[in-house]
C-alpha cells in the first residue's frame, strides 16, 4: 500500500497528482474487501463510490465545507480518507467505530444520517445557515437514486431554489437501493442515462446527413430543429431545471480526472446545483459487481470466493413470516403484500416470484405504503406491509389519520422489531411498541417463537378485523413450542401458575423470561410466568390473576416509556391498585448505541443474570413493607 496509509487528512489528498489518486482507488479498495471480509460491513455500496469520494476531498475544504452522505452506510471511503483507517478493525462492533457519518465521532461528519432521503433537506438547511451568517462555503449532498424514491427529497428540492449558497446535490446514480430500483423516478433516470448514448447516435446521424448531395445538410437542420425540444425533455434533466436547479451530467462517477474537473467548476456556481454521476454498485470486486444485494450489507467472508463465512443459514423470523404469507394467498386471493424497496430483508421475494401481481414494491416510501395500504384496504383487500421497525417510524402521521382513524384492516409486519445489532442508533427497533400503542383501534401482538408468528399471522389475516401489528425481532427463530395455546383476543398465555411474584414477557424476551422463572424456581420462589401476546390491549384478566401478587416485572426489547409494562401500570393505576410493585426492565430514555444482542443487553440491564438478581433484591427489599 504506498498511499493508502500516507492519507490521514484531506489535505494530504491535495498532494497527489491524478495517477497517484488512481492508484490510491485501487488500494483503497482492496483494503475495503480484505477489511470487510473480517468484521462484515456495509462493502458493494461503498466500493461503488471511491473515485467520487476523492474527487470531494480533492476538491473541497473539509470540514469547512460539508458532505452530507445519504443514509451514510457509503461513507466508509470517507472515513479512510478523514483519518479514521485504524478504526476499521472495530468497525460497528461495540465501542468500535460506526458504520454511518456521526458528528460526535469526527469533525469531518457533517450530519448523522442512517435513514434515506434526507440529505438534500439538511443540506440546504445548513447552505442557509452559511448564507445567513455571510460563510461562503461549499455544501454537498451525495444521495443515491434509490433514496429518489423518498417523498422527503421532493420537498427538499421544491425549497433548494431559494438558496443562493453554493449547494451541490451528487446524484449516485448505480441503478440500485438495497434492492434493484422500481417506479417511475427509477424509469426516468434510465433516460438521462441514456443521455451520452443519445449525443453520439445524434453525431453519427450529422456525419451521414452532411455527406449526402444537395439535400442532406438541410435535411438534418429540419430533423435537429424536431428533436431538440425531445431531447431537452428526455436527457436535459428538465424535471430539476424546472425547479430551478441547475443539471449536469451523467458523467462517469469513476473517471477521476473528469470528476475533479467538474467539481472545480461546480464550486463556483450560486444556488442549487445537481451534478448526475453514474457508478457501478460493488466496483473492482466482481463479486459483489454480480450480486450488488447479496454484497450490500455482508458479514464475513472469503475473499477469493466471496462465501460466507457462515454457510449454515438458520430460518429467521422474516423467513417464517414469508413461508406463512405464501401459504395464506393460497388460500386467499385478496392478501396481498407490499413492500418499502426491502423484498429480500423482509422475506418477500418469494412471495414476489409467487404473486408478481399481488406483490407491490414502493421502493423507499414508507409513508406512502401505509396510505396505499389503506387504500387497499378500503375496497375489501388485505394488505400486508411487511417493514423494519426503524422504517416504520417514517410513516407515523400515516399510520393514524389514514389507517387507525378509519379503522381499516391493514397488518404490519414489523421485521427487526427490538434490537439490531452492529447499525446502532438509527437502526434499532426499540420504539414500536410505544408509538403505536397510544393509537386507537390498533393492536399489537408480539410472538414468542417461528409458530406463534405464523398463528398471529393467520389470526391478523383472517380473524381480525381492523388494524393490527405484529412485531417480531432480526435474526434466527427460536425452537418452536408445540404447546402454545390458540391465539384468542386478547389473552395472554399463563405458562406457570405460581404466586406473590409475577414475570410477564414481551414477544421474544419469552426465552430470557423462562430461563429467569427456572432459576427463581431454583432459588425457591414460586413465580407466575406470562406470555403476553397482546401488548394492546392489554389482557383485562391479567388484573384479576395479579391480585394475588405482590411484585410484577415485565420484559421487553422496548423504551421502557409508553412500553407493554408503562401501560400495565397505567391500568392498574386505573384500577385503584396502589399495593403493587410493578417494575419493567426494558431500555430507559436513550439511544442504543451500536454492538451483539447480547453486549447490548449486558449493557442496558436485560440480559438473564441482571434481570434474576434485581427481581430478587427487589421483591427481598420491598416484601416485608407491602
Amino acid at each position: 500500500m504506498r498511499y493508502l496509509y500516507e492519507i490521514d487528512s484531506p489535505d494530504k489528498l491535495k498532494e497527489l497528482d491524478i495517477k497517484a489518486l488512481k492508484l490510491l482507488a485501487k488500494e483503497i479498495r482492496s483494503f475495503l474487501v480484505q477489511s470487510i471480509s473480517k468484521t462484515g460491513g456495509h462493502l458493494a455500496s461503498n466500493l461503488g463510490v471511491v473515485e467520487l469520494t476523492i474527487a470531494l476531498h480533492f476538491c473541497l475544504d473539509c470540514p469547512n465545507d460539508k458532505i452530507i452522505w445519504d443514509v451514510g452506510h457509503q461513507s466508509y471511503v470517507h472515513k479512510i480518507l478523514t483519518g479514521r483507517i485504524d478504526g476499521f478493525q472495530k468497525l460497528r462492533k461495540k465501542d468500535g467505530m460506526s458504520g454511518f457519518p456521526k458528528t460526535e465521532e469526527s469533525k469531518f461528519d457533517a450530519f448523522n444520517t442512517g435513514h434515506s432521503s434526507t440529505s438534500i433537506s439538511a443540506a440546504l438547511g445548513i447552505a442557509t445557515a452559511n448564507e445567513l451568517s455571510g460563510v461562503n462555503n461549499s455544501v454537498v449532498a451525495v444521495i443515491g437514486d434509490g433514496s429518489m424514491t423518498g417523498g422527503l427529497v421532493y420537498e427538499a428540492l421544491n425549497n433548494a431554489k431559494r438558496t443562493n449558497s453554493n449547494l451541490i446535490i451528487i446524484l449516485n446514480d448505480n441503478q440500485m437501493a438495497i434492492s434493484k430500483n422500481v417506479g417511475s423516478m427509477g424509469k426516468y433516470l434510465s433516460v438521462l442515462r441514456a443521455a451520452p448514448k443519445y449525443l453520439e447516435v445524434k453525431d453519427d446521424v450529422k456525419k451521414v446527413f452532411n455527406h449526402v448531395p444537395v439535400i442532406g445538410k438541410g435535411v438534418y437542420k429540419v430533423l435537429e430543429k424536431t428533436k431538440d425540444s425531445l431531447r431537452y425533455a428526455l436527457l436535459s434533466g428538465s424535471m430539476f431545471e424546472d425547479l430551478g436547479i441547475k443539471h449536469i451530467g451523467p458523467i462517469d462517477g469513476h473517471n477521476i480526472a473528469e470528476m475533479i474537473s467538474v467539481l472545480t467548476q461546480l464550486k463556483k456556481v450560486r444556488g442549487p446545483v445537481l451534478l448526475h454521476v453514474l457508478t457501478t454498485k460493488g466496483k473492482g470486486y466482481s463479486q459483489a459487481e454480480r450480486a450488488p444485494i447479496e454484497f450490500h450489507g455482508v458479514g464475513c467472508f472469503d475473499v477469493k470466493t466471496g462465501v460466507s463465512a457462515n454457510q449454515n443459514k438458520a430460518e429467521t423470523y422474516s423467513d417464517a413470516f414469508g413461508e406463512k404469507l405464501i401459504q395464506l394467498a393460497g388460500q386467499n386471493k385478496k392478501i396481498v403484500a407490499i413492500s418499502a424497496a426491502m423484498l429480500e430483508g423482509t422475506g418477500l421475494k418469494n412471495f414476489a416470484e409467487l404473486y408478481p401481481e399481488r406483490m407491490f414494491d414502493v421502493g423507499i416510501a414508507e409513508s406512502h405504503a401505509v396510505t396505499f395500504a389503506a387504500g387497499l384496504a378500503i375496497q375489501g383487500y388485505i394488505p400486508v406491509f411487511a417493514v423494519y421497525s426503524t422504517f416504520l417510524q417514517r410513516s407515523y402521521d400515516q399510520i393514524v389519520h389514514d389507517v387507525c382513524l378509519q379503522n381499516l384492516h391493514v397488518v404490519f409486519a414489523i421485521d427487526r422489531a427490538g434490537i439490531v445489532g452492529e447499525d446502532g442508533e438509527t437502526h434499532q427497533g426499540i420504539f414500536d411498541l410505544s408509538f403505536l400503542s397510544h393509537i386507537p383501534n390498533m393492536t399489537i401482538l408480539a410472538p414468542k417463537d417461528k409458530q406463534e408468528l405464523q398463528e398471529m399471522l393467520d389470526y391478523a389475516i383472517h380473524v381480525h378485523n381492523g388494524p393490527i401489528a405484529i412485531r417480531y425481532p432480526r435474526g434466527e427463530v427460536a425452537s418452536t413450542d408445540e404447546s402454545t395455546r390458540k391465539i384468542v383476543y386478547p389473552k395472554s398465555e399463563i405458562r406457570n401458575l405460581g404466586n406473590t411474584i409475577a414475570i410477564v414477557s414481551v414477544g421474544t424476551m419469552f426465552s430470557i423470561a423462562q430461563n429467569v422463572y427456572d432459576r427463581l424456581v431454583i432459588e425457591g420462589y414460586n413465580p407466575t410466568l406470562v406470555n403476553a401476546r397482546f401488548v394492546k390491549p392489554i389482557d383485562e384478566a391479567l388484573l384479576d390473576l395479579f391480585k394475588d401478587h405482590s411484585h410484577i416485572f415485565t420484559i421487553e426489547d422496548n423504551v421502557c416509556a409508553g412500553g407493554y409494562g408503562s401501560c400495565l401500570r397505567e391500568r392498574f393505576a386505573e384500577q385503584f391498585v396502589s399495593d403493587k410493585i410493578i417494575h419493567s426492565f426494558a431500555f430507559r430514555d436513550t439511544f442504543v448505541v451500536q454492538g451483539s444482542k447480547q453486549q447490548l443487553f449486558e449493557q442496558y440491564g436485560l440480559d438473564e443474570d441482571t434481570i434474576c438478581h434485581a427481581i430478587i433484591e427487589l421483591y427481598e427489599k420491598t416484601r416485608k413493607k407491602i
